[in-house]
């Protein structure tokens, strides 16, 4: 689980990553990563809308998607703002597959390579 330094809480700073941010898209996720020169943690933030399903499933691929993060906190730099918007496939997705997706953008988009 992500502890609370290590998440976006204001829709001002969703809104500047998705914004300013670079992005990687796939059938399942889009991401989209702002690198920034502070001295903290890196910081991940999940955008769920109600067309991935009923709360019960967003709510799943949310879990899912903030276990896949904590993973990968060690091989994110500090500074840097993550944003992950599940697309409707993401509902049928497994937890290999989430892992899959956003390996291969954290790879594309932040510098150095992120272990899959």
């Amino acid at each position: 689980m992500l502890a609370r330094p290590n998440r976006l809480t204001r829709g001002v700073d969703y809104r500047q990553v998705v914004r300013r941010g670079t992005r990687c898209g796939g059938p399942r996720l889009v991401t989209s990563v702002l690198p920034a020169s502070d001295d903290r943690a890196p910081r991940f933030g999940f955008i769920i809308s109600k067309q991935v399903g009923t709360a019960v499933v967003r709510n799943t691929v949310r879990r899912r998607l903030k276990a896949v993060c904590a993973e990968f906190l060690d091989t994110v730099p500090e500074g840097t703002d993550v944003v992950i918007r599940a697309l409707p496939a993401s509902a049928s997705a497994d937890f290999a597959d989430l892992r899959s997706d956003v390996a291969r953008c954290l790879n594309r988009l932040v510098a150095g390579p992120v272990r899959a």
